[in-house]
């Protein structure tokens, strides 16, 4: 099973979306930022080291998000999301199609991919409180 972090990235009111790139696993999906934890590594450690790599950005970690366990036809994974600020906002993008900034009430009108779903209702819901 894969073990992931994800980045719920928030800045100004507006949330980092991404679209994954063709040639990757789920194409053209929509996700939140994020990867693989690799041996020995912390689940924040992972989260700082891949938006450095993915976005060229700096994040602070804040609060994390119930994880998802997602089987999908080929693999399984364990997804474990926080939300994140940044500290450097100019991205540039390595792996995916867009990265783009979006408000919580549209985060609804992109096609996500199934293990990010319940983060986003997650988030939603805690908007609303």
């Amino acid at each position: 099973m894969l073990q992931v972090t994800c980045a719920i990235i928030v800045h100004r009111n507006k949330v980092l979306i991404c679209q994954r790139s063709e040639t990757m696993k789920l194409p053209l999906k929509w996700e939140f930022p994020g990867g693989k934890i690799e041996t020995g590594e912390s689940k924040e450690d992972c989260l700082r080291r891949e938006m450095r790599e993915e976005l060229g950005i700096e994040v602070y970690i804040g609060s994390a998000l119930t994880p998802v366990e997602h089987q999908y036809p080929t693999f399984t994974l364990h997804l474990y999301p926080f939300i994140c600020t940044v500290t450097s906002t100019l991205l540039q993008p390595t792996e995916h199609v867009q990265a783009i900034w979006v408000s919580a009430s549209e985060l609804s009108d992109y096609d996500w991919a199934d293990a990010d779903i319940p983060i986003v209702n997650e988030y939603l819901s805690l908007q609303k409180k």
